[in-house]
């Protein structure tokens, strides 16, 4: 993963075990508060939310654990790999669009960030500026001309 998303999954993991996770805990204090348990909707609500939060920090330190980190800036080279910024051109809307190849959990399109393992980010994968690809999308298949190839 890039240095990036390493960081947001750090801060998410802190924010999730130093605020969230007390949140939470008062939240069933509170509805422990309210008297019977087996029909408290609240208490249940809250115990989900534990549960749900409680798995998800698991599952951030695992990827934390088990992530290589690489610094996409020291990367070089004119083919598109893995943290390449890639402009690339729709052939038949001149629709123009830039997105940067990170890993499956940092990837966020609204942010310009596509996974490794989506088709475009497949599709990419080794060619170089100036060259065409063509990813099969739900809609038909798409032709797409890389513009350019960046590291930054």
């Amino acid at each position: 993963m890039t240095e990036g998303g390493h960081a947001d999954l750090v801060a998410e993991s802190k924010r999730r075990q130093s605020e969230d996770r007390p949140s939470i805990i008062r939240d069933i204090s509170e509805a422990r508060a309210h008297g019977d348990l087996s029909e408290n909707a609240e208490y249940h609500a809250a115990k989900e939310q534990q549960s749900l939060n409680e798995g998800r920090i698991a599952e951030l330190e695992e990827l934390l654990t088990l992530a290589e980190i690489i610094d996409v800036q020291s990367l070089t080279g004119d083919t598109v790999k893995f943290g390449a910024t890639v402009q690339i051109v729709n052939e038949d809307t001149d629709e123009e669009k830039t997105y940067q190849i990170v890993g499956d959990q940092e990837a966020d399109v609204k942010k310009g960030k596509i996974s490794i393992s989506s088709p475009i980010s497949r599709a990419l994968i080794g060619k170089s500026e100036g060259d065409s690809i063509e990813v099969a999308a739900p809609g038909g298949a798409k032709a797409y001309e890389i513009l350019s190839v960046k590291f930054i």
